[in-house]
């Protein structure tokens, strides 16, 4: 009970091995597979409905109301009391271009040329790539490698931006928003299951541990009838 409080709510005890992040991929409904046919919007359509309940939190109007915009390209490092609350970056999901659902409300998915979301875990205090934004890559994981011709990455070339870190927890980091990586698959073989891999690639990200397929990498299978 003494070592108990000892402990605080606002940060681990002990941060100095801290493991890089593992990722996770929406939609996520059933598994890793994510199949569909386009001439079947009743294939596809749970998909869409998943994408935007997810990005709900990310609308333009809910991230000018809550959090504030950022200077790009830097830590956005915050001091004062470990329990004062801090202030969140804005992520609009307008940064998603083709993948914000905006445009575009089916994702791509009507036209078999899904967007999927990548999420880093959030780590407290964790500051990804040292100073340089972690980037992600896409490519087939196992199997012949011209069945991916084509991904698009938003924002931009497919970064994580420096001012969404580190993050301070849940209990003082109230309105933070997980920043996302969209991948849009243009140009993916039809009517086979194509395995891919994305990975995240930066200083201190490990991506090619074999016990651990969510660590700095998520592998699925995309698979697009006609």
């Amino acid at each position: 009970y003494v070592m108990l409080l000892t402990l605080s709510p606002y940060t681990p005890r002990f941060r100095d091995r801290v493991s890089p992040p593992g990722v996770m991929i929406r939609p996520y409904l059933n598994g890793f597979t994510i199949a569909f046919n386009v001439s079947q919007p009743n294939t596809w359509q749970p998909y869409v409905d998943s994408m935007h309940h997810f990005l709900a939190a990310y609308d333009d109007k809910v991230q000018e109301e809550k959090n504030i915009e950022c200077v790009s390209g830097q830590y956005f490092i915050q001091g004062g009391d470990v329990s004062e609350e801090k202030k969140a970056c804005q992520f609009k999901r307008s940064l998603l271009q083709n993948c914000s659902g905006i445009e575009d409300p089916t994702f791509g998915y009507s036209k078999g040329q899904p967007c999927i979301l990548l999420k880093m875990n959030r780590i407290i205090g964790y500051r990804p790539g040292a100073g340089v934004p972690v980037s992600v890559d896409c490519k087939v994981q196992k199997g012949n490698e011209s069945h991916l011709r084509s991904v698009d990455f938003y924002p931009g070339n497919g970064t994580f931006d420096l001012m969404y870190y580190p993050y301070y927890g849940k209990f003082t980091h109230v309105n933070y928003t997980s920043p996302l990586v969209a991948m849009h698959f243009t140009d993916v073989e039809k009517d086979h299951l194509v395995p891919i891999q994305c990975s995240l690639n930066g200083k201190g990200i490990i991506n090619d541990l074999n016990s651990d397929r969510f660590l700095g990498r998520i592998i699925f299978t995309l698979s697009i009838g006609k």
